[in-house]
């Protein structure tokens, strides 16, 4: 992961500083969130995969499949990628690009996960203690994970809150 980050951290800075140039920075995420849809499909993994299989042919199916869904500038970016072997990076530029707008927007992506589903009083509540604790404002994606037997995990990013029973007992083995 930290090779890909690495590979793909100037096309993600080049493609977030175009947006904000242009004023179309929810325009890229829609396109980078769907140009990474389609080359994580198995069908097209599988053909890009295939040493038989030209860039020139698997650059004109990915316009194919794009072309109406992202702009001038996305597709010069598709082009780029598939012309230095970097279509693989397409992925972690996206989820870099929307780190950085993120950032400057002032806001954290949270995936929030509880042992039971929440009500929207609770996830209120974790949303607000959140955003204190961050001090940035909170987007939460919440998730039910049996497997924390009760409790919270919170994963802001590099940055983890264990709150969970499963969280606790881990921390109580390590101590003993």
């Amino acid at each position: 992961m930290t090779e890909l980050a690495t590979l793909a951290r100037p096309y993600s800075e080049a493609a977030f500083k175009l947006a904000k140039e242009t004023g179309k920075a929810d325009a890229w995420s829609d396109a980078l969130r769907f140009l990474s849809a389609v080359v994580q499909d198995s069908d097209m993994t599988a053909i890009v995969k295939n040493p038989r299989v030209s860039k020139e042919k698997i650059k004109q199916l990915l316009l194919d499949i794009c072309q109406d869904r992202i702009d001038t500038e996305a597709t010069n970016l598709l082009r780029l990628l598939i012309e230095n072997g970097k279509l693989k990076l397409l992925p972690t530029i996206s989820v870099m690009y929307e780190q950085y707008k993120a950032d400057d927007e002032g806001y954290v992506n949270v995936d929030l996960y509880s042992a039971f589903a929440l009500t929207k009083a609770e996830q209120s509540k974790y949303v607000a203690m959140l955003e204190k604790h961050l001090n940035k404002k909170v987007n939460a994606v919440v998730s039910v994970d049996k497997s924390l037997i009760g409790g919270i995990l919170a994963k802001a990013g590099d940055k983890v809150i264990d709150g969970s029973v499963s969280g606790q007992l881990h921390q109580l083995a390590k101590r003993l």
